[in-house]
């Protein structure tokens, strides 16, 4: 390899090498290697002992039957009482070790003295190992250290026809040729400890691969303040943020989709379908299609959603931003240029009866002029006075009285009933004159509206009846037209989002109408007398809003 001036490989690759380490891919990876490495090694260990065990037995086995022929064969019960049994037992033991596989065969009288063994040399000396078992007509085995150096070896009596010990047989096998039998084996296992050891450590190295991948080569600390990191933004932000998976349970809500849903408890792991939240909503979140800036109202809100899918069938996240004071401040903002048109409309007016005046003062017709004035004046007063005299509210008041315009202009009939009566300083602090404006101006609106398509079927003018008196603790408004009335199947529809019988109406209005009445504790109902009649109740007291 040849090394670049001033790029040492080393230290790169240290640093490489210390980043793998510090990875959480890198770690788990080192675990994993030395959990296969101890799991492989333990293994090994049991198969081995398994395997010595197994051939110590084996050999004790194999030993016993070799002892077990001898003592039992009759020829050596003879030559075991003559007066010569060497030269008997000695070949024939040497025969049977042979035969038998056993590295020696040893036949010896009661006292342990050798009658035979594999080296004649030691034949006439005592027999090296315990023969108190066999001298008491028991077949003993033992692991002793003889002539032949360490080995198995078992010991059994030789007796005569009345059960008497008239000599002694002991077969082994040594050590080193078990160690030498185990050798092949404990290759094996080996080779198979390696073999299992290196499948292990690749299967580890690409798993952490993949993990490192989706990791992106972090470690557990990086991840975990990334996650804290996640954790704080997606709680901070001022926009209401849900997210689902493929099964439309909530994966994560913050707090301000918290608040903005009126959310309480832990709703994570739930469906959203089973928050209690408006079917319009639900159903704009659960649709195929995503939802761009549209607009729904929960219990106390207006909010604007948007959704958006996640990935490949991952789920989806829905966004939610607060549009109730912006609402609020449109609906003031569309009465004040209510009031501007209709302001606008009677300065038009103005201007005609103006001129009116001025050419009949011109024609000479003096009294005419004065008579055409007084009666214009006392028309356009006549209202003005009605109202105020009656709603000292000056919200109210002259919220009246820009409708009364608008109305007019739009020739339809608004008249304040004779119960009405509001003071001024009775309504409470708490009751947002922003609220008066939503409830009353949408009821005013949507009946102006329902007199304008009937009045074609309707006799006379269209007319709008508006109450506003303080009635049993509670403040009422009260709207009634000469519509066609509300059908008792479309009661339970009018309050909901997207009810409008208006063409290219939004159905905003009633809605938020029902939103406002319940976020002050109040109720709407319905009626029909000549047309519909919508009638709102707002307790004048704190204590009886929810």
């Amino acid at each position: 390899m040849r090394l670049i001036p001033g790029h040492p490989a080393g230290p790169a690759s240290d640093r490489a090498a210390h980043r793998l380490l510090r990875s959480l891919a890198g770690q788990l990876f080192l675990v994993q290697v030395v959990i296969v490495a101890a799991v492989v090694a333990g293994g090994a260990v049991l198969a081995f002992l398994f395997t010595e065990q197994r051939t110590h037995d084996a050999a004790v086995r194999q030993a016993t039957a070799a002892a077990r022929a001898v003592a039992d064969a009759p020829s050596v019960r003879e030559a075991a009482v003559r007066p010569d049994p060497t030269a008997v037992l000695q070949p024939y033991a040497e025969q049977v070790r042979k035969d038998t596989g056993v590295d020696f065969v040893t036949v010896m009288d009661p006292h342990g003295i050798r009658w035979a063994h594999r080296d004649p040399a030691q034949i006439g000396r005592p027999f090296l190992g315990h023969i108190d078992g066999a001298l008491a007509g028991r077949t003993t085995s033992e692991t002793y250290t003889g002539t032949l150096g360490p080995s198995v070896r078992v010991v059994t009596p030789i007796l005569d026809g009345n059960a008497q010990v008239v000599g002694m047989v002991s077969a082994g096998i040594t050590l080193h040729s078990i160690s030498a039998e185990l050798r092949g084996p404990l290759l094996a296992l080996t080779g198979v400890a390696a073999g299992a050891l290196a499948l292990g450590g690749a299967g580890s190295y690409l798993a952490n691969v993949r993990l490192r991948r989706h990791t992106h080569g972090m470690g557990a600390a990086e991840l975990s303040h990334l996650y804290d990191y996640h954790q704080a933004t997606l709680h901070s932000v001022r926009e209401g943020l849900v997210l689902l998976d493929r099964s439309q349970q909530v994966m994560l809500c913050n707090d301000a989709a918290r608040e903005l849903l009126d959310l309480h408890g832990d709703v994570e792991g739930l469906r959203f379908d089973a928050l209690g939240l408006p079917d319009s909503l639900v159903q704009a979140v659960l649709g195929p299609e995503p939802a761009h800036d549209e607009v729904h109202l929960t219990a106390e809100r207006v909010v604007v959603l948007n959704t958006s899918p996640i990935g490949t069938d991952l789920g989806s996240v829905l966004t939610l931003r607060d549009h109730t004071e912006l609402q609020s401040l449109t609906g003031e903002l569309d009465s004040v240029r209510g009031f501007a048109d209709a302001l606008g409309a009677q300065a038009h007016e103005a201007a005609n009866r103006l001129h009116t005046v001025v050419s009949l003062i011109e024609l000479g017709r003096h009294h005419e002029a004065v008579e055409f004035a007084t009666a214009e004046l006392e028309l356009s007063q006549r209202l003005t006075d009605d109202i105020v005299g009656a709603v000292g509210e000056p919200v109210l008041a002259a919220l009246l009285l820009g409708k009364a315009s608008q109305a007019a202009e739009r020739g339809v009939d608004l008249v304040l009933t004779e119960d009405s009566r509001i003071d001024d300083g009775l309504l409470p602090p708490e009751l947002a004159p922003r609220d008066l404006v939503t409830v009353l101006g949408n009821l005013i609106d949507n009946a102006v509206d329902a007199a304008l398509e009937n009045a074609a079927a309707h006799p006379g003018p269209p007319e709008v009846a508006v109450t506003a008196r303080v009635d049993d603790g509670s403040l009422l408004l009260r709207v009634a037209d000469s519509g066609a009335g509300i059908d008792a199947d479309e009661a339970r529809e009018v309050f909901r989002r997207g009810w409008t019988t208006k063409q290219h109406g939004r159905g905003l209005g009633l809605a938020l109408v029902a939103q406002t009445a319940r976020r002050n504790g109040g109720t709407v109902e319905i009626g029909r007398e000549r047309g519909a009649v919508l009638t709102v109740r707002l307790p004048l007291q704190r204590d009886a809003v929810r």
